[in-house]
């Protein structure tokens, strides 16, 4: 009978696993958290899963268990942002960076093609999140993101309804301080992201900086977590390109990818005769160009993409 059951959760763990970790990827801002968080879910469940009666589904159980295993985790770390939130430009901090999240950990069938919704993943969104107080960024994605009534977020966060509209209202109003709107985000056609993503990486391969000027937003950032600097505006983003990029004309590849559900590419530099992984560039698209760039180095993060480290280019 306990084989059956375990069995029965094998079953369910690769049904639910997808979702709720993405779930716990927008309360952590870690994949490796959120992975974590999502075993001890399971094994809670599978511990425990006499005391489920089915007064809900067992959807609604797990993501009850995912979120307060969430809550306890936050409880034991800060938040995890990305340079931007931090303050201006060159202030140095001691930070846990927000990760990125590879699409295919929640599409594995077609990463291209995600089921989760897009601006709910987005690095912007994510990152927006890590404002909020643990408690408000829980009833924030389980009454925004999930569509949770608020009387399942108040049984499932041991609260009030009153408690779970009050931290609604709060929270609402800190992402519209700290968000970008994103009724004014307009993003190309799949026929020009193509063009654009195509563009963009024959120019930054030839490390033609004023090719790639021309395709960032008025607006654009450039950031480079776990480097504090952050830098808007091509003419400031070029000219440190243009400076601290050690690979000459020819030498960077670029190899698209998707992160976060949007696109990204995994750049690699010459060294010692083959192509060395050197960092993930996640890029948000706007139809006045290229808005925001963030370029992850971290090693730990580029081997959550499963990019060959070492490859030889033609």
């Amino acid at each position: 009978m306990e084989t059956r059951v375990e069995e029965d959760f094998d079953v369910l763990a690769t049904r639910f696993r997808p979702e709720l970790l993405a779930h716990c990827y927008r309360m952590l801002g870690s994949v490796h958290d959120a992975e974590d968080v999502v075993q001890e879910t399971f094994l809670r469940a599978l511990r425990f899963h006499e005391a489920f009666e089915g007064r809900a589904s067992m959807r609604t159980w797990l993501y009850r268990i995912a979120t307060n295993a969430c809550l306890t985790a936050l409880n034991s770390r800060g938040r995890q942002p990305l340079p931007v939130g931090l303050g201006g430009p060159g202030e140095h901090h001691v930070v846990t960076w927000l990760e990125p999240l590879p699409d295919a950990m929640i599409s594995p069938g077609d990463p291209a093609t995600i089921v989760i919704d897009r601006a709910s993943i987005r690095l912007a969104f994510i990152a927006a999140l890590q404002h909020l107080p643990a408690q408000q960024r829980a009833v924030l994605i389980l009454r925004d993101v999930l569509r949770w009534r608020a009387a399942e977020v108040a049984e499932t966060l041991g609260t009030t309804t009153t408690a779970v509209n009050s931290a609604l209202r709060r929270a609402r109003a800190r992402l519209d301080e700290v968000a970008p709107d994103q009724d004014k985000i307009t993003e190309p056609t799949a026929a020009a992201q193509r063009e654009l993503l195509a563009r963009y990486a024959t120019a930054f391969e030839r490390k033609d900086m004023t090719a790639i000027a021309e395709l960032l937003s008025g607006d654009a950032i450039w950031e480079m977590p776990p480097t504090t600097l952050w830098f808007q505006g091509p003419y400031d983003i070029v000219r440190h390109l243009a400076g601290s990029c050690p690979a000459g004309p020819g030498d960077l590849r670029l190899v698209a990818t998707h992160a976060n559900g949007q696109p990204a590419f995994a750049t690699y530099l010459p060294s010692g005769g083959h192509h060395v992984l050197a960092t993930l560039q996640v890029l948000t698209l706007t139809t006045a160009g290229i808005s925001h760039i963030v370029a992850f180095s971290a090693p730990e993060i580029l081997t959550t993409f499963a990019a060959p480290v070492g490859v030889t280019f033609p």
